[in-house]
């Protein structure tokens, strides 16, 4: 079945997301900079965000495991925009041409709900094309949970063979097609708009 509304994940596809990109400001050192990623603000104490937890508690627990970074730990939450250095290439294109083209926008998106929403006002000329955005922070489900699918597909009024999901992260694309919904990874812009056009909703 051909689909009839397209489904964005927003980190990596839509946005660039590089915590560097932040905190290479706060730390000149780039050893000291790939440590404290690494040991500290790491991907796997981010995703607790992704989930649901306020920052309030898991900087405040990382902080008493690491004083010595605790201000540094404080940067996270007030400037995590900053860490979003803008859109991918080509995609606010492919974004506006969708819209213009009249195809129903949505996403859904591994995101803090806290951090999401002074980022999704800051970026409204992206945001304003898109009917809805399940953010997993405020529903505590993540991707590839097949909860958040679902919850997302009877918010979208969406079929599952109605939606294509677009997402950087094979486990991702692989929970959206075990509820049923045709997707596709991404890998950049000229490959999705191919991919777009296979399914007859680009020209």
């Amino acid at each position: 079945m051909r689909p009839i509304a397209v489904v964005f994940d927003i980190g990596n596809v839509l946005y660039d997301w590089d915590p560097r990109v932040l905190y290479r400001r706060l730390i000149t050192d780039d050893e000291a900079l790939d440590v404290f990623l690494r040991d500290v603000c790491s991907k796997e104490w981010h995703f607790q965000h992704d989930a649901g937890r306020p920052f309030a508690e898991t900087s405040a627990e990382l902080s008493a495991r690491f004083p010595q970074h605790a201000h540094l730990i404080a940067e996270w939450g007030p400037r995590f925009s900053e860490q979003i250095p803008g859109p991918v290439t080509g995609m606010p294109e492919v974004v506006a041409q969708l819209d213009e083209a009249g195809v129903p926008l949505f996403a859904i998106t591994n995101f803090s709900d806290e951090f999401f929403a002074p980022f999704r006002a800051q970026e409204a000329a992206m945001f304003d094309r898109f009917r809805d955005i399940v953010v997993s922070g405020a529903e505590r489900l993540v991707k590839p949970d097949a909860a958040i699918y679902r919850l997302a597909l009877d918010r979208f009024g969406l079929k599952p063979e109605e939606a294509l999901f677009v997402d950087d992260r094979h486990d991702n694309v692989a929970g959206a097609q075990a509820v049923g919904m045709q997707a596709v990874p991404f890998i950049d812009a000229a490959t999705l708009r191919a991919d777009l056009s296979r399914f007859g909703l680009l020209n």
